[in-house]
């Protein structure tokens, strides 16, 4: 459990190092090597509008010319596939914030729920497949990744994308040991002051609704992806892992797995004192029997966790009581790692994201 002294001030200490040593190294790393990010094009095109929804060639000459059809939307061609879905609008501006050393783009856009009503930030990276002609007509798995500590101002996934996760998926995609996910990075709470749980908390913003329907009605409405839940999945550190557990469990229908990295297995917002029926619906312990008793459908957790923090106990605990019927549970050790985004994504180029793949539905070539 993580400690809270005092209401007001929760102390997740470890992610909080975390997120400041994670700008610092990455400041250092810039200054070490003459402002390295100044010499990439990782400024270049920021702030510039993306479109993601883009007509596709061969419905008739209007939309073959880049016309809208009547209703304002962008048409699409319709794909062999029948779980294919294409993007249904309303659709997001979103603007560049980063560019990366292939030419892929990080983009972000402001976001209004509209079953929660929370009002937050979503960050989107597609990989070079996506706006490959062969793939036009191809669904991408989406991949929501959580950060950890609060997450509330940001999502280091999309701000420090030297962590490598892009390039992971890049890279393996290339290699043919994963899939070219699309990577959808919300904030994670609506503040510093205390952590959400990633839940619809009474009386507090529904940050649970926010997760796990708002961000992925966003992806659907701006790109091809997958009607069936073999084309979701989520990954997460710490506070953003159990969020991602939590949400798997909840809804094993519209999610296939978890990466969950060095994560919290119950939850322990000081915000649900007085609301044990809520918590115990948002607690993976008590999720997981139910999932069991159900005989399914199947759902697979990968742990993660570095030697150097520990938190194997746990995770084995819940592999032992959980990691049965539907549930399926691996852990990972990441020899010589840390509680930290970097360790947690070699962990994942260790097998973890390849073991991912082979669940999920990747884009076919037309």
């Amino acid at each position: 459990m993580h400690e809270y002294p005092q209401p007001q001030q929760p102390r997740r200490s470890r992610k909080k190092v975390w997120i400041g040593s994670a700008v610092a190294v990455a400041l250092l790393a810039g200054a070490g090597s003459g402002l390295v990010y100044w010499k990439t094009d990782w400024f270049d095109g920021n702030g510039e509008s993306v479109s993601y929804a883009k007509p596709s060639a061969g419905a008739d000459k209007d939309k073959d010319k880049g016309k809208e059809t009547g209703d304002g939307k962008p048409a699409s061609a319709p794909s062999a596939d029948p779980d294919v879905s294409l993007p249904t609008g309303p659709f997001t501006e979103f603007k560049q914030t980063v560019k990366l050393d292939d030419g892929t783009r990080i983009s972000k856009a402001k976001v209004k729920g509209a079953k929660s009503g929370f009002d937050g930030s979503v960050w989107v990276w597609t990989p070079k497949e996506y706006d490959r002609p062969e793939y036009a007509k191809s669904a991408f798995p989406v991949m929501i990744a959580l950060p950890g500590g609060n997450g509330n101002a940001d999502n280091y996934w999309a701000t420090l994308p030297k962590l490598g996760l892009q390039a992971a998926i890049s890279e393996g995609a290339a290699a043919g040991k994963s899939l070219p996910f699309i990577v959808v990075m919300p904030i994670l709470n609506p503040d510093a002051k205390y952590y959400y749980d990633g839940s619809d908390i009474p009386g507090q913003a529904k940050m649970g609704t926010w997760i796990g329907e708002d961000v992925p009605d966003l992806a659907r409405a701006n790109f091809r992806t997958y009607k069936s839940r073999d084309g979701w999945a989520f990954m997460g550190n710490s506070s953003g892992a159990f969020v991602g557990l939590k949400q798997l469990l909840q809804k094993p229908d519209r999610f296939r797995a978890v990466i969950a990295n060095g994560g919290e297995i119950v939850p322990d917002s000081p915000l649900w004192k007085g609301h044990q029926a809520e918590m115990d619906a948002n607690n993976p312990e008590k999720l997981a029997p139910k999932l069991i008793n159900a005989k399914g459908p199947e759902v697979n957790v990968f742990f993660q966790y570095g030697t150097k923090e520990g938190g194997r106990d746990r995770m084995e605990k819940f592999q032992q009581q959980f990691g049965k019927g539907p549930i399926k549970v691996t852990i990972h050790e990441i020899q010589g790692g840390d509680h930290n985004g970097w360790d947690y994504v070699r962990g994942m180029k260790e097998g973890q994201l390849e073991e991912l793949s082979k669940l999920m539905k990747g884009p076919k070539p037309q």
